[in-house]
């Protein structure tokens, strides 16, 4: 039993973000995602048979009647589409490793983003991301890819950025500081349900983002092509400095842009605080 677990946790772990390093998955512990009975509803159907009929694994998607389509039908997926149901913001009780804390919320921190996989080929993948209040997914890219964003319930923070062009990279003065990389801020607000699909594209729309959840919410995500490593689609974390400390003192590189709306950012190793744990999804049946 325990093998299988430890199976989908590391599919689960390989999926989302490509990370190579062992995460502190809370394991042994249910998780929080509350799953309703299986509704008559097709749309997860529709949206794997749109996605079969328009990915493939070495194209990127652009603009076209097939890309609308399927922000379309994204924006009409709630929460009962896909097997959730809606968490009450104000039962977040924050319960974390040591069971009810009766006191206050401080246990939260205890709490892992759960990941349930739908679907996973090498031209897509199809999965949820479901956030306790204040749980955070770093900064990451996903490089090469396109992905669709669902906000299926709860409000999101959305912090994200895309490499300037030409590159402007900086080499640490100091022996050991990491190189930086110039990137402009694309996004950086609250998403709340309901509301449209976000899409990032490869050099546009906040290929690199940060998720911060400022309430229980759930994410559908579909990301085309999937990542894989052998090819180079694996992920990478990344620190954000801001601009003027490691300005070349020009401030040509800025381009038409301020200040504010640039970061240099360093590549890190997976954050040692990313709790993650797979769930198992319960919507309707797909038919693959």
């Amino acid at each position: 039993m325990f093998s299988k677990f430890y199976q989908a946790t590391d599919k689960a772990r390989r999926i989302l973000l490509g990370a190579r390093k062992n995460w502190p998955f809370a394991v042994y512990f249910r998780s929080h995602v509350n799953m309703v009975e299986q509704s008559p509803s097709t749309k997860v159907q529709a949206l794997y048979d749109l996605c079969k009929n328009t990915f493939t694994p070495s194209e990127i998607p652009s603009s076209s009647p097939a890309i609308n389509k399927l922000c379309s039908l994204l924006d009409t997926v709630r929460p009962a589409d896909v097997g959730l149901k809606e968490e009450n913001p104000d039962d977040d009780r924050g319960h974390g490793i040591f069971g009810l804390n009766r006191l206050s919320r401080a246990a939260r921190w205890a709490q892992p983003i759960t990941y349930i996989d739908i679907y996973e080929c090498d031209s897509f993948t199809m999965c949820i991301f479901c956030f306790p209040t204040s749980s955070v997914i770093p900064l990451h890219d996903h490089p090469g890819m396109t992905v669709f964003s669902k906000i299926l319930y709860g409000s999101l923070h959305v912090k994200a950025y895309d490499w300037v062009e030409p590159t402007c990279i900086l080499e640490g003065k100091e022996s050991g500081n990491p190189p930086v990389k110039l990137a402009k801020l694309a996004v950086d607000k609250v998403l709340t349900a309901p509301c449209g699909t976000s899409i990032l594209y490869p050099k546009s729309g906040g290929n690199l983002h940060c998720f911060t959840a400022v309430t229980p919410c759930a994410v559908l995500d579909i990301l085309t092509p999937s990542y894989r490593e052998d090819v180079g689609r694996k992920c990478s974390y990344y620190h954000d400095y801001p601009y003027s400390p490691f300005s070349s003192g020009n401030g040509s590189e800025l381009g038409d842009g301020k200040e504010e709306d640039y970061a240099w950012l360093a590549e890190i190793e997976t954050p040692d605080n990313l709790y993650m744990r797979p769930g198992i999804y319960t919507g309707p049946a797909v038919n693959f």
